[in-house]
């Protein structure tokens, strides 16, 4: 759904908005519009939690419309710096995670901050950001506040062979060839009794899956590093130097309940970069 718009969960936070400037990054490429997504979530008992606003009960009109007034004003500006970019607001009522879980149905990509009003130092991402990028209908891209990074780092993808990986590794080489950047993918091996005597197999797998996407873009620049380390541990590596980490939500080894792989959740966690998290629709 590449023609679908790009939602970006916003609550008015240093960290949602970081997610917006992202969303309207991917937006100039792809030409998709935005939306702006404040989930509003009422709390019979001690009130609700939003900027600028003390905690209120229901029903609280004059903080429901300085949500409105927010999220308006962060779209109409947001429009105005970006003029050719579609960008609208609307606010939504129901907890959060829910909330945009269901709407990443109908969207094209999924961008959030890593933590929003409410988060807690010593959380490194939000709760609604771990539960969405598990649920999501849609691929998710979660953006960590103060990461910066190179122009010309790659847009680097996590492959195992799994079909997750597969799907991820399309998204990467397509966000790559848009931003003219180089792509990295790695893959992480254990040496089983042979050794290294297997390494050329994977490498040659490897290949065989970057294939179609060679022609697709004969343009785009690619390096494929094996490493003989944990998934996680590598990528996360990676991220110091990259643009954006793909991973697919499971990979090899992932147990079939199990919506979002130990390696996705490790790095939406601790990558230094924004992290995609891609699945099948």
């Amino acid at each position: 759904m590449r023609d679908a718009e790009i939602l970006v969960g916003y609550d008015g936070s240093t960290d949602a908005s970081v997610a917006l400037n992202w969303a309207v990054e991917e937006a100039r490429h792809s030409g998709q519009p935005v939306r702006l997504a404040y989930v509003f979530e009422w709390l019979t008992v001690a009130g609700w939690v939003g900027p600028g606003v003390a905690p209120g009960v229901w029903p609280d009109d004059t903080a429901r419309r300085q949500v409105d007034d927010l999220v308006r004003k962060a779209a109409a500006d947001a429009a105005t710096a970006n003029p050719g970019i579609t960008i609208t607001g609307e606010v939504y009522d129901g907890p959060p995670a829910l909330v945009l879980q269901e709407r990443s149905a109908e969207a094209g990509l999924l961008v959030l901050g890593s933590r929003g009003h409410g988060g807690f130092g010593g959380l490194l991402v939000g709760s609604t950001a771990v539960s969405v990028s598990a649920h999501a209908h849609c691929p998710v891209v979660v953006v960590r506040d103060g990461a910066a990074h190179g122009s010309a780092d790659p847009v680097v993808v996590g492959v195992d062979g799994s079909e997750p990986a597969l799907v991820a590794l399309g998204f990467a080489a397509e966000r790559a060839a848009q931003r003219q950047l180089p792509l990295r993918v790695l893959h992480a091996w254990t040496a089983g009794p042979g050794g290294a005597a297997g390494v050329p197999d994977e490498r040659a797998a490897v290949e065989q899956a970057l294939e179609p996407w060679r022609r697709t873009f004969p343009q785009l620049a690619v390096t494929v590093d094996l490493m003989p380390t944990s998934p996680a541990a590598m990528l996360i590596e990676a991220s110091r130097a990259a643009r954006l980490v793909v991973v697919g939500s499971r990979g090899r080894g992932g147990l079939a309940g199990m919506l979002l792989g130990s390696v996705s959740q490790q790095l939406i966690q601790h990558a230094d970069c924004p992290v995609a998290v891609v699945r099948e629709r």
